[in-house]
């Protein structure tokens, strides 16, 4: 066995093991999903980097990549597009970010087979719109108003987009009850004690949060998959009614707050956060121009969880839009750079963050995007060389088989 398998199983050694399998077999899709489920990996080679030219310190969502911006509806119902995933955000250099999402391109399209000239370009791109955006010094944001191209897409759909649409999509009727549809893949039943453990907890948040809905009751939970990099986290979906309004109903998704996977490579003081849900929930409102709506933190028998509506729609630049049309993706990129400079900039100067003069001072420097397109280049070949040997141990036995069929019933809940 590798020894970066070494280090992936210990890196997910203390997530559910039946839903890890799942993650590992998730990975072996293509070598972008296996950077997705590696993030630690990533930074363990950026830290210790020489060639990585200095930047200012900030704070980066950590886990930037192509699939982790996507359209959402935010705490005041409008739609916007934006970065929003934050598990592994931390106060760090902010070309961190900046390589992060520039060796995903680079994968996303050696992966796909598109032509290498496309991906530098694309690269190059990102890195001129990121730049242009910290020297003009001002946070801007993308609604169904001022956005083009696929990105002006998403974010029409998210406007068309309704709770009732969601809602059929994941629940069934039983008799007169509406409950949430286990025969979907995403969900998983629960235990009978740990599912009464949650819904008398979700009516404690419900009763005591002040950032929760008001007038809801709890009418079923499941265990929800999602994601890469956190399957085998613990995660829940709720399905919550008014008790006011007749079938009215709300969707709320609890997630299971892990430290930043960032965390051991790096020497930066961070802030004293109360937990690692504070932490996640407090960067994201610190970098997206809107907050996604309930967004909240709670505890559940010791762990802690980030808390929010599920979107009903949350469009992100999966890898088979990428392939169909990734010559309309000129401007979804440009308007990737121009966000992950602005998130930059909107939480500029909080807990020993650069300021924006720092910032701009940074960007207008000459060398530093030549840089980080070598040695995405370079990145990009050593996770797919690191992809490689994860297939070949996997087949191997190092990551033991994934269990055959699906069991509807989680067994390592709690």
């Amino acid at each position: 066995m590798s020894a970066r398998s070494d280090k992936i199983k210990a890196f997910n050694k203390n997530r559910l093991p039946s839903i890890t399998r799942l993650k590992y077999s998730a990975m072996l899709e293509n070598a972008f999903r296996f950077y997705r489920g590696t993030c630690h990996l990533f930074y363990e080679r950026i830290a210790e980097l020489k060639a990585m030219p200095k930047s200012p310190v900030g704070w980066i969502s950590g886990d930037l990549h192509l699939e982790n911006f996507g359209s959402y509806k935010g705490d005041n119902k409008l739609v916007y597009f934006d970065l929003n995933d934050f598990d592994e955000a931390v106060k760090a250099p902010v070309l961190w970010e900046v390589v992060r999402l520039v060796t995903s391109i680079f994968i996303a399209f050696q992966t796909l087979e598109i032509d290498g000239e496309q991906a530098m370009n694309m690269a190059a791109l990102f890195l001129k719109s990121y730049g242009t955006t910290l020297i003009g010094g001002k946070a801007m944001d993308l609604d169904p108003r001022t956005s083009k191209g696929i990105t002006g897409d998403f974010l029409k759909r998210a406007e068309r987009s309704s709770a009732d649409e969601l809602l059929q999509k994941r629940t069934l009727k039983k008799g007169r009850k509406l409950l949430l549809d286990t025969s979907d893949e995403r969900h998983f039943k629960l235990k009978k004690e740990l599912k009464a453990e949650l819904i008398n907890h979700m009516e404690n948040w419900l009763s005591n949060n002040n950032d929760s809905p008001y007038n809801y009751r709890v009418k079923d939970v499941v265990y929800r998959l999602a994601g890469t990099g956190s399957l085998g986290q613990k995660r829940y979906l709720f399905l919550l009614k008014s008790i006011r309004k007749k079938d009215r109903y709300l969707l709320i998704d609890m997630k299971q707050a892990y430290p930043s996977s960032l965390s051991p490579y790096l020497d930066i003081q961070q802030p004293i956060w109360e937990n690692e849900a504070q932490r996640i929930v407090s960067v994201q409102k610190r970098m997206q121009h809107v907050s996604a709506s309930l967004l909240s933190t709670a505890t559940f028998k010791g762990e802690d969880y980030v808390v929010q509506e599920l979107q009903p729609v949350k469009d992100t630049l999966k890898f088979k839009l990428i392939k169909e049309e990734y010559r309309k993706l000129y401007q979804v990129i440009d308007d990737m750079g121009m966000l992950t400079a602005s998130s930059q900039l909107r939480s500029s100067g909080m807990d020993g963050s650069a300021t924006k003069d720092e910032l701009k001072a940074f960007a207008i420097k000459a060398g530093w995007q030549q840089q980080i397109l070598n040695i995405a280049t370079e990145q990009a070949a050593l996770v797919c060389a690191d992809y490689g040997a994860f297939q070949q141990d996997y087949r191997n036995g190092a990551y033991e088989s994934q269990p055959t069929g699906r069991a509807k019933t989680e067994p390592a809940m709690d």
